[in-house]
């Protein structure tokens, strides 16, 4: 492959110029998309859940995965005890994105391993942890069972980070 023909980033590392829809997926050049979330942004811990309920509720998931992926890798220095916490609301959101992909094992997979990482927490900033980790097993045995029409709807299925 030629390697000079690959969409860059300002870094010159390999990065999709491609739109993406709502779930993450590609779109082609030229399509409508969704804007995608920056990378790297730092948050409080505070911005990162009302930034992630807001994409959770309008029905992005897979944005609000990212989302938490910037607090999971921000957090080494600043937070390390809550690496795992963070890097389990990512997988949750990141699960329920394959569940509306029609990726419903994966889906499921990756929503109870989240659901595994958070529970040791004690529902630090005003995240309801026991709440989460009832949606999230709830919906992993839905997602088992395969749900009418073969994937869910984000936003239906979109949990309250706080309760």
């Amino acid at each position: 492959m030629d390697r000079t023909s690959r969409d860059r980033d300002a870094e010159g590392r390999a990065r999709s110029a491609r739109p993406r829809d709502g779930l993450g997926r590609p779109l082609p050049y030229g399509a409508r998309g969704v804007e995608r979330q920056p990378e790297g942004v730092e948050r409080t811990p505070e911005e990162t859940v009302r930034e992630a309920q807001r994409l959770l509720d309008a029905g992005a998931p897979f944005h609000a995965h990212e989302v938490f992926e910037d607090a999971w890798k921000g957090c080494a220095e600043r937070r390390p005890g809550e690496r795992e916490l963070w890097r389990g609301l990512a997988q949750l959101a990141v699960g329920l994105t394959h569940g509306a992909r029609g990726n419903l094992a994966g889906g499921a997979r990756l929503l109870r391993r989240g659901a595994d990482r958070i529970v040791p927490y004690p529902s630090p900033y005003g995240i309801d942890v026991p709440g989460l980790v009832e949606w999230a097993r709830a919906l992993a045995e839905r997602l088992d069972g395969g749900p009418a029409g073969g994937v869910v709807d984000p936003g239906a299925e979109a949990p309250s980070l706080t309760g």
